[in-house]
């Protein structure tokens, strides 16, 4: 955290209205101090901890491909800021069958307030600071869950909910370059899609709430090739919609 923010941005010091930007929920893996999450510390690099990747796909776009970018600097086991304030899973207390022992119990009104509120406080700012033509949701996604033995083929997925106007051109744009694209999978966007149902859906802001699966950018090389990959067609997805 900088300053005690659960978030940073990347990318803004000249900020275009007009353009493309980026929002990273679940970006980072840090606990801050005063929250106490009772888990063997190794968990913090799992998958139900942290995006896996996400962090450097969105720092490459926002300073060497100009998406100014809103990435989360707190894990999403201390606040789940792709959830609704009423939802449970806020302050999750299990994630693919880990207990998180220290959140049961917990208060949640002060995760709240010092947590999910500043961060979406700030975002909608900096949304409407930029007016974007589009904004790009990351996530990343496990190739495997503990607790499910579906198979999940799919290397990048487009999710939504009732506004697909960016995902249909996404998903063939991305599919023309050979990806084996998911539509709404592994998750379903009219499940999980807080973030751009408040931001990009409530405000009529098209939007890409793509999910990369984590194997594709585990590595440097990997963040760099999708941070590329991603500019490139999520600028053409901007000028269709």
């Amino acid at each position: 955290m900088i300053d005690g923010r659960p978030y940073r941005q990347a990318g803004v010091g000249d900020l275009r209205t007009g353009g493309v930007i980026c929002v990273a929920d679940h970006a980072s893996n840090h606990v801050p101090a005063g929250v106490e999450l009772g888990i063997d510390r190794s968990l913090l690099n799992d998958h139900i901890a942290i995006d896996i990747g996400v962090e450097g796909v969105a720092d490459r776009l926002a300073r060497r491909h100009g998406l100014p970018a809103h990435i989360a600097s707190v894990s999403r086991l201390v606040c789940d800021f792709n959830r609704d304030e009423d939802d449970p899973a806020a302050v999750p207390t299990t994630s693919d069958g880990h207990l998180i022992p220290g959140n049961i119990g917990a208060d949640v009104e002060a995760r709240l307030d010092r947590f999910h509120r500043p961060y979406h406080d700030a975002l909608a700012d900096f949304v409407a600071a930029a007016r974007p033509r589009l904004i790009v949701a990351l996530h990343s996604f496990t190739p495997a869950l503990k607790t499910s033995d579906q198979e999940r083929p799919w290397e990048v997925a487009l999710l939504y909910n009732e506004d697909d106007r960016a995902a249909r051109h996404a998903i063939r744009m991305l599919g023309q370059q050979g990806l084996n694209v998911g539509d709404n999978e592994p998750y379903s966007g009219r499940d999980l899609n807080a973030t751009m149902n408040r931001h990009a859906e409530a405000n009529g802001i098209p939007y890409c709430a793509i999910e990369i699966r984590q194997d594709q950018i585990a590595t440097e090389a990997g963040q760099a090739r999708w941070a590329m990959l991603l500019a490139d067609v999520m600028g053409r997805v901007a000028l269709e919609v």
